[in-house]
């Protein structure tokens, strides 16, 4: 790979959601706050949108690592993150079981559900709180929100004993505006979208990247830069993928220093066009986050 070639410690442009290479942009910092104000005075649900490759499933991973390691200690803190919501009833509360780690007398719904509520109290008494965070929650169900909505009720006279962070496409507003889910719409207590990148956002998004992977003054030029963020629209996946893909043609080419041909180069490789997606994302995409 390119590694060595540009001093790095580590590939900058990785899919994975590593939390160490979030970059903190006005929407990342914003729905952030929200999924960590939810969960600390126990909102009960959170709402988080954003078009396909903006960062929704980062920001989860960064939530539970502040919630982990800086909010919640000592184990106070009792959470599970659901990646894949085509579940049945029974299949929600099994992998709620196993997420949480919890011993279970038996696999009839009553016994699943006390050994929830049991968990959910003890935590609470003990000065922490519950959290499921669901992503690609737009895929969930009328029948799983009904029994999200129905968990979620179990609280004290005082304080919501579970908090769930539903995480998925914008189309998931249009699932929760079913008729049948308006209970559940009233419990929403924050909503909060995540945008593409505007060009000066994608410039320092590229320029953190490639510092938190040991590089401190990167290869690409102003007008590649550029051409990053007109083909990509922003979307910080596209963009991880043509400055990887980018990167991997400079060292071919031996070139230091990487020109809006290269980048050119990189997107043909990849199948990617600009119109691909700003004809899709421009439309849906809001001119700033919309919180609360």
């Amino acid at each position: 790979m390119y590694l060595k070639f540009f001093n790095l410690r580590e590939l900058p442009f990785r899919l994975t959601p590593d939390p160490k290479f979030l970059h903190f942009a006005e929407p990342q910092r914003v729905v952030l706050t929200q999924i960590l104000e939810g969960v600390v005075f126990r909102k009960g649900f959170v709402l988080v949108t954003g078009p396909v490759g903006t960062g929704k499933t980062t920001l989860v991973h960064t939530a539970l690592q502040f919630l982990h390691r800086r909010l919640y200690v000592k184990n106070s803190l009792l959470s599970a993150f659901l990646v894949n919501p085509t579940l049945t009833r029974d299949e929600l509360l099994e992998s709620l079981i196993q997420e949480f780690e919890l011993k279970c007398a038996g696999t009839s719904k009553p016994a699943r559900l006390a050994a929830l509520h049991q968990a959910f109290l003890a935590r609470f008494r003990a000065g922490g709180t519950s959290v499921v965070f669901i992503d690609e929650a737009h895929l969930l169900s009328s029948e799983i929100l009904e029994e999200l909505r129905l968990l979620n009720n179990v609280d004290t006279y005082k304080e919501k004993l579970l908090q769930i962070v539903l995480v998925g496409q914008p189309e998931l507003l249009n699932v929760l505006d079913r008729t049948e889910l308006a209970a559940l719409r009233q419990r929403v207590a924050a909503r909060c979208k995540l945008r593409p990148l505007t060009p000066a956002e994608c410039r320092v998004y590229i320029a953190e990247r490639l510092r938190a992977a040991g590089l401190a003054n990167g290869p690409f030029n102003s007008e590649a830069l550029e051409e990053i963020h007109r083909i990509s629209d922003g979307i910080p996946r596209l963009i991880n993928l043509i400055c990887d893909r980018t990167m991997i043609m400079a060292c071919e080419q031996r070139c230091q220093q990487i020109t809006p041909e290269i980048v050119e180069s990189a997107a043909e490789f990849l199948g990617v066009r600009a119109s691909d997606y700003v004809m899709e994302a421009q439309p849906k995409r809001p001119r700033s986050v919309v919180a609360g």
